[in-house]
């Protein structure tokens, strides 16, 4: 895909913004939006043209990626009164990269196909550090062709850049990925905590098990921020506690049994209601803390 085409993004939060521009370093023609208007000045001040509506983004770009919070929001931008299914064309490509219900993604991707217009779902992993770096692991149902056309574009944002199938497949892997990274972070929390209620010092634990069979990016990466009590988010707890009730939803729908990511989205149900909605997936510690009765610090 030559630099020519032009990119449109909605979505300027803690991911959108660094992928957003990344996209523009990479050469492409730029337009945005953000409800808060403000977050876009920054890309502007970089070259990127703004945008008033997801509508306005649409008319001024062949490829328009959406980067929102949850399955209600991708519909508003999407499909809303001035979404983006009012400035699409023929030819015209929407890429969701926002985690979704794969349902919604398939019910939109037919809104889409009757103005003429594709869609490729791209959710992705890899939190702010990824989306800042340019290293995200990205996950794409859809059409084929459209995704090998649109793999340049991908590419400013990521590396491991993987194709799963028809539409909604890409969110289902991402729901899988979700599964498995919130069993992981609540294994590496409950290890820790158990550590700290016997009494050992933490620092030489993480070193030992971090060489072992228990090591993992969840360990090294949000386990060692635990131990220094940094709860800042790479990726919000009230983000994960979404993406669970989308498995547990999807679980039901298939009749499918989730007991271990049930009773984790519980958990992090506990985290939303006491106001943690904001801080870092880490913070899972901290309830854990609540029913032991200690910290868990380096």
């Amino acid at each position: 895909m030559p630099n020519k085409k032009r990119v449109g993004f909605i979505g300027l939060g803690i991911m959108g913004k660094a992928m957003a521009g990344n996209i523009l370093k990479a050469g492409f023609p730029l337009t945005v939006y953000n409800r808060t208007q403000s977050k876009s000045a920054e890309l502007k001040a970089d070259g990127a043209k703004t945008a008033v509506s997801p509508e306005g983004v649409a008319q001024d770009s062949d490829v328009i990626i959406t980067m929102v919070s949850d399955s209600p929001d991708v519909e508003d931008v999407i499909l809303g009164p001035a979404g983006v299914a009012n400035g699409v064309r023929k030819g015209s490509i929407v890429i969701d990269m926002s985690s979704i219900s794969p349902q919604v993604t398939q019910n939109i991707t037919k809104a889409l196909g009757e103005k003429g217009a594709d869609m490729l779902d791209a959710p992705v992993s890899g939190g702010s550090w990824g989306a800042v770096q340019g290293t995200l692991s990205i996950m794409v149902g859809g059409d084929k062709d459209i995704f090998d056309h649109c793999m340049p574009i991908f590419q400013a944002m990521g590396e491991n850049i993987i194709y799963c199938g028809k539409n909604g497949m890409g969110q289902v892997t991402k729901l899988v990925n979700q599964i498995i990274v919130g069993g992981t972070l609540a294994a590496v929390c409950e290890g820790l905590i158990f550590g700290a209620k016997a009494g050992i010092d933490l620092n030489p634990v993480f070193e030992a098990v971090g060489g072992g069979a228990a090591n993992s990016w969840q360990l090294q990466n949000l386990g060692s921020r635990v131990l220094k009590r940094d709860f800042d988010p790479g990726f919000m707890v009230k983000l994960m506690h979404k993406d669970l009730r989308l498995i547990s939803e999807a679980g039901r729908e298939m009749q499918q049994p989730l007991p271990i990511t049930n009773l984790i989205h519980q958990f992090y149900h506990v985290l939303q209601n006491d106001g943690l909605g904001n801080e870092g997936t880490q913070a899972y510690i901290k309830v854990l803390e609540k029913l032991s009765g200690v910290e868990a610090k380096g």
